[in-house]
């Protein structure tokens, strides 16, 4: 079960406040991501790596899984759906595209868009009619049943493959090597816009970039890499806090601080770590 996600629709939202959640959520552009400065190779300084190398990117995969869906193998969750009370409607799929905050009608979308027959297609409107709120209306059984069979399509995996990385994770990887952080710093960029949405607002990736701008330099700007990372984390920590779905900041506490204070900043197998008591490791 998921026990972690973006941040989510308040119970009760208002009209207003629903459109505006709407037009921030953060599948809605990936302009949303602070721009990056222009990456190159030479950018990433001291610690090195690259985690969109198949071997890391693999590694952040099982990291994220751990911590959205307590187990590692992160390819089972194609077909995962699931409604669980936190106002997103359903939550779905390897990243957990949510019917509420707009990356699921996009997911859907972009898969109609390269498979016009699919399972999904005509879920279409009710999935833009619940956009912004935690609604079943037009889905329910037979959109989780639809979601399941094409969830076992090399077509749907793709697509959730490719929304995950558009949306997500090549925003996050470019912006740390922008930023001159090697692999774990790459990694602990993606998982914060993984759960807190690629924005600008205070309690989103931007947000917490910003506020740990303040307190730090990154390596890009003459600063230590490992003391950025940490005022990173003590930023997101309190936006975390701020939200009884995420008050639980283990993911952080020991797993990401754990790879940040043993000095694996390349984040080098073997690890280990643990998310909400849980043990993990991959070697």
């Amino acid at each position: 079960m998921r026990k972690t996600m973006r941040p989510a629709l308040a119970a009760g939202l208002t009209a207003a406040s629903a459109l505006a959640l709407v037009l921030s959520t953060p599948a809605l552009s990936a302009a949303a991501v602070p721009a990056p400065l222009a990456a190159s190779a030479s950018s990433v300084l001291g610690s090195g790596g690259d985690l969109a190398s198949p071997e890391k990117k693999e590694i952040a995969m099982q990291l994220v899984s751990s911590a959205e869906n307590s187990s590692l193998d992160w390819k089972k969750q194609y077909s995962y759906i699931e409604d669980i009370g936190d106002g997103r409607g359903y939550t779905a799929g390897i990243i957990g595209f949510c019917s509420g905050t707009g990356d699921m009608l996009e997911l859907v979308q972009a898969y109609t868009k390269s498979v016009p027959d699919n399972p999904l297609a005509k879920f279409l409107p009710a999935l833009e009619k619940v956009n912004g709120s935690d609604s079943h209306e037009g889905l329910g059984t037979a959109f989780e049943s639809a979601w399941k069979q094409a969830a076992g399509t090399e077509e749907f995996q793709a697509a959730q493959n490719s929304e995950r990385d558009r949306v997500y994770f090549d925003p996050a990887v470019n912006q740390g090597k922008s930023d001159g952080l090697g692999a774990l710093g790459q990694f602990i960029y993606y998982d914060a816009i993984v759960m807190h949405g690629p924005g600008t607002s205070t309690d989103s990736f931007g947000g917490i970039r910003d506020a740990a701008l303040s307190k730090a330099k990154p390596p890009s700007q003459g600063g230590d890499e490992t003391a950025y990372l940490k005022a990173f984390l003590d930023a997101r920590k309190v936006v975390m806090k701020k939200e009884e779905a995420h008050a639980d900041t283990s993911r952080v506490d020991t797993e990401q601080l754990v790879f940040l204070n043993d000095g694996n900043l390349d984040l080098h197998t073997p690890l280990k770590w643990k998310v909400y008591g849980d043990p993990y490791e991959i070697n």
